[in-house]
């Protein structure tokens, strides 16, 4: 079927094609959709968030996946070129930057706040508008929106530079997974989550919050340090140690 998101610059002055990439199911089976329907595709983009310069936002079975399997795998079996971009600034870093403005002047920014959610400005957007800057080309870039997120697609149809695929190939997310797993480029985040996300994301379900603190103690304990210094709680009602004394209550109880 013809594009409804359309592919721009067909015909026109020369443009780069992008894939950004998360390497989870939407944007990976994007990206398998781009190559059955030979759509022009020059360079896979993925901005990788960094806790500090040393370990991954990503969950560490999702970084594992991402570095040792899938990106070897787009690369060697695909033929494609993949790029890895980071913010010059980490989680961590921006954390503890000393606050200039307002009450708290000096004291540690905290962790990011609905109405302050540094994170994605510094450590996902920056980057990527470096990256958009740096090329000498115009850009395309497809993004991994499937059929059935109506809203998500609302907002793209603004955007002449951006298409998805997924949608207009009427892929859904349920059909997206399948893909990957047929592909064998499906996470392992997938057994134990729904979306894959920094294990230190705010916005986390609290479920997901739980799981890091049994199965990640060692990040777990970054966040209580960080708690510690922190003027704000992690989340809008409950700091680390409140979620804490709840998940040791829960155990507890079983």
């Amino acid at each position: 079927p013809p594009p409804q998101t359309a592919v721009a610059g067909l015909g026109e002055a020369p443009m780069k094609y992008i894939a950004s990439c998360s390497f989870g199911k939407d944007s990976l089976a994007m990206i398998l959709t781009i190559i059955e329907h030979s759509l022009p595709l020059d360079e896979v983009v993925y901005c990788e968030v960094m806790y500090d310069n040393t370990t991954s936002g990503e969950y560490p079975e999702h970084a594992e996946f991402i570095h040792n399997k899938a990106i070897p795998i787009l690369e060697l079996v695909y033929g494609l070129k993949v790029s890895v971009v980071r913010a010059d600034t980490n989680y961590k870093e921006q954390f503890y930057r000393p606050r200039t403005k307002g009450e708290r002047i000096g004291q540690a920014t905290g962790f990011p706040t609905l109405w302050s959610p540094w994170c994605n400005g510094y450590l996902k957007r920056k980057p990527m508008q470096d990256y958009r800057a740096s090329q000498s080309e115009p850009l395309h870039e497809y993004v991994g929106i499937a059929a059935d997120e109506p809203k998500r697609l609302e907002r793209l149809l603004k955007k002449p530079d951006v298409s998805a695929p997924l949608a207009d190939y009427n892929i859904t997310e349920t059909k997206a997974l399948e893909m990957c797993q047929a592909a064998y480029l499906l996470s392992p985040i997938y057994s134990t989550h729904k979306r894959n996300g920094c294990w230190f994301c705010h916005n986390a379900r609290l479920c997901e919050m739980k799981q890091l603190y049994i199965e990640h103690p060692e990040l777990w304990a970054h966040l209580a340090e960080m708690q510690s210094a922190a003027w704000n709680s992690f989340t809008k009602r409950n700091s680390i140690f409140d979620l804490e004394e709840r998940f040791k209550k829960e155990e507890a109880q079983q």
